[in-house]
């Protein structure tokens, strides 16, 4: 089977601040059912912010291999191109971030009106919150 690569040029990129290695596009976020659709890319060989996941999300890894960190950066896990997961909400912090290569992810968020991602510092002492109304502004 043939392999391809993805465009994505026209894909109007975000940067969150203070998160480096990470570009994000806010899909859609849908009011009447709590979903937010997001694409991340995330830099190859980089690794973004500790954070935790407060709320499900599923992926779809549309470029590259998406790599999940342990706090103290040991592998946690790798997810190859074309992998799907389902990952409830969990107290453990990770990092995340790209193989070789720039990893494109396609995330569903499960949000309502809760904090969605708590970014953490590496003590692991909650710096902010995200919520719907930080990825309302990114869109």
């Amino acid at each position: 089977m043939p392999s391809f690569a993805f465009d994505d040029r026209n894909i109007e990129w975000k940067r969150l601040a203070g998160a480096e290695h990470l570009w994000l596009s806010v899909l859609d976020i849908d009011e009447s059912n709590g979903l937010i659709h997001v694409l991340y890319k995330f830099a190859g060989n980089e690794k973004i912010l500790l954070h935790r996941h407060k709320t499900l999300n599923k992926t779809f890894v549309i470029q590259g291999e998406h790599r999940l960190y342990h706090p103290n950066g040991e592998i946690k896990e790798m997810r190859p191109v074309g992998s799907y997961k389902v990952s409830p909400p969990s107290p453990d912090p990770h990092r995340e971030g790209g193989g070789d290569k720039d990893v494109i992810v396609f995330f569903t968020i499960y949000g309502g009106k809760d904090t969605l991602y708590e970014i953490l510092d590496d003590d692991l002492n909650v710096v902010a919150p995200l919520t719907v109304e930080d990825f309302r502004a990114l869109m």
